[in-house]
């Protein structure tokens, strides 16, 4: 019964452990900075919590600056995302944003949809945070800028493409390769086959007597 209890025990503590091994991680990644005429495009905006116990309060801004137009730089704010989950709908992109962040707004993305050759700038994304600590509260501010570009059709991707070629070489490579063995193995057995059948015609050849009366051995 001991050892019944100890392995459940064991096994639980090893359930916790693989739980605790797949939660999800935040990872900080780049967002892409090309978009195609008529699709629509993710602004990725990733500002991971090193200490995710801590009570916090998160509140988002995006603004969008268009190309420089006669030497002036107009910033319009276009989505704001807080706790109150108010929107900005007096803004260039309006009807056309989507919110594509995490629950715990880690990721703070946003979508634009129907990309225009219009939607070519610069865009910020600003992060403040305020930590709840027991004695202080302090803020923290992060901003991240996105140069977006807007394009007809999309770039032909050389990395993919040698990736691709690497793919079919190394498909024929092996193709060959099993080929080859699939050669080699079969001559290998073939051979000890005819070994087996030579060796039992040799032992068929042998007169019977000489069989039942082994020769002795010649002795001084």
């Amino acid at each position: 019964m001991v050892t019944q209890y100890k392995v459940h025990l064991q096994t639980l503590v090893l359930l916790i452990s693989l739980v605790h091994l797949c939660m999800p991680v935040c990872v900080d990644v780049q967002s892409d900075t090309e978009a195609i005429v008529g699709k629509a495009m993710k602004l990725t905006c990733i500002s991971c919590l090193k200490r995710e116990e801590v009570t916090v309060k998160t509140f988002v801004k995006w603004l969008y600056t268009p190309s420089p137009t006669k030497g002036k730089n107009i910033s319009y704010l276009i989505y704001e995302h807080n706790t109150n989950n108010s929107n900005v709908d007096d803004n260039p992109f309006k009807d056309r944003l989507n919110w594509n962040g995490s629950k715990d707004l880690q990721e703070v993305s946003i979508e634009i949809r129907n990309v225009t050759h219009n939607d070519s700038g610069l865009y910020t994304c600003e992060i403040r945070r305020r930590f709840g600590f027991e004695l202080y509260t302090p803020i923290f501010e992060v901003i991240k800028t996105i140069n977006l570009t807007v394009k007809e059709k999309a770039s032909d991707d050389t990395t993919a493409i040698y990736s691709e070629i690497m793919m079919y070489v190394l498909l024929v490579f092996l193709t060959f390769w099993l080929l080859v063995e699939m050669v080699y193995c079969y001559r290998k057995i073939s051979k000890s086959d005819e070994q087996a059948q030579d060796t039992a015609t040799n032992y068929l050849a042998i007169p019977s007597e000489q069989k039942d009366n082994p020769a002795a051995p010649v002795t001084e």
